[in-house]
């Protein structure tokens, strides 16, 4: 959500040109304050009024709406490092912005703050919260440390997704990848987005094929073949196929 779209700004005071005050070029207009990002004048007959953004966005010159605060990650503040004094609340370092949980460790939550009202928003899984982007994103790209490992990037069996990405045959990412359960031939794993691990299981009567990365016959499947001769429930639904064909 832009922001600057419902929220105004804050006029703080009247200066003209005298005494080294900011001085307006001649076309009317917002213009930067030299020094300080969220500060800005609005020029009118060659007076300048100054003005705040709201408390957490700063000022944009290339921004062509006529509200030019936008967030810190969308504007390049170049040498006008300077901000005015932070009006912080619970959850909220500034009154209006995207902020990471309070806890260092707590990766993949952040805050969304309105006039210093914060809403929690949780990251999709496997994902951290981008301080530098306001988005969420993997946590190679946000290059956050100290993060917890979640419950739920490991099985209750100790499986966790390889950190490295897996390939098809024409090298492209593969999105969900699929690897076989080392002791069950019916289970199987599958890793969401390459990151959260998920255990599955083939119907009975099949086994999981690694090459074929499908549910398969058990005589197809090389290690597998005797998976179910001790099951009669298998055993017999395979003699009625039998007597059909």
């Amino acid at each position: 959500m832009n922001l600057s779209i419902v929220l105004c700004t804050i006029v703080i005071g009247i200066s003209h040109l005298t005494n080294g005050q900011f001085q307006c070029p001649k076309k009317n207009g917002q213009y930067e304050d030299p020094v300080q990002c969220d500060k800005f004048y609005e020029c009118k007959d060659g007076v300048a009024t100054e003005k705040l953004c709201p408390d957490g966005l700063v000022f944009d010159p290339l921004n062509r709406k006529i509200n030019k605060c936008d967030q810190p990650f969308s504007v390049d503040c170049g040498e006008r490092t300077e901000l005015q004094n932070p009006q912080s609340s619970y959850l909220c370092p500034r009154r209006n912005g995207y902020f990471a949980h309070p806890d260092e460790k707590v990766c993949n939550i952040f805050y969304n703050c309105i006039e210093g009202d914060g809403t929690e928003i949780v990251c999709p899984n496997g994902l951290h919260f981008d301080e530098y982007a306001g988005s969420c994103a993997w946590p190679a790209t946000a290059g956050r440390t100290g993060c917890n490992e979640s419950d739920d990037m490991k099985l209750k069996d100790g499986f966790t997704c390889p950190k490295d990405k897996m390939h098809n045959s024409r090298g492209q990412n593969v999105a969900h990848p699929v690897f076989a359960h080392p002791d069950d031939c019916q289970k199987f794993y599958v890793c969401l987005n390459g990151v959260t691990p998920r255990e599955q299981g083939c119907s009975t009567g099949e086994v999981f094929n690694e090459e074929s990365q499908k549910c398969d016959q058990p005589e197809n499947v090389p290690g597998c073949e005797n998976w179910y001769k001790d099951d009669p429930e298998v055993q017999q639904q395979q003699q009625n196929k039998n007597k059909k064909q």
